[in-house]
């Protein structure tokens, strides 16, 4: 998704007004249901790994949790960041657009950075 203070993938600030995300874009959003059910806390970090079908081990590291109202069963993160995790021929129908908003995820617990 993209932050306030963002123009497609140009990225004018570190902050984002709209969810309240201040110093950094590295975060995945989730809901703190989810986040329990996996045993996993606001503001601990993980590691996002990407379940394609083509072999290619796709990961984003070090993401902090953010408890947030999403949908069940379904995180966010920004992009150009996540991109990462998407299949380079993974595209929709019609438009030949990257499918970035149905990407298969699994979260793995990490260290925070530093």
């Amino acid at each position: 998704m993209r932050s306030h203070d963002q123009f497609n993938t140009t990225t004018y600030s570190m902050n984002d007004r709209y969810r309240g995300v201040k110093k950094g874009r590295m975060v995945l959003f989730a809901h703190s249901d989810d986040l329990a059910d996996l045993g996993l806390a606001d503001g601990g970090y993980v590691d996002v790994h990407s379940e394609a079908d083509d072999g290619v081990d796709r990961v984003l590291r070090q993401l902090r949790l953010i408890a947030y109202p999403t949908a069940r069963g379904c995180v966010t993160a920004y992009y150009p960041e996540a991109n990462v995790l998407v299949p380079l021929d993974s595209t929709a129908e019609g438009s030949n657009t990257p499918a970035s908003k149905s990407v298969v995820v699994r979260l793995e617990p990490a260290a925070p950075p530093g």
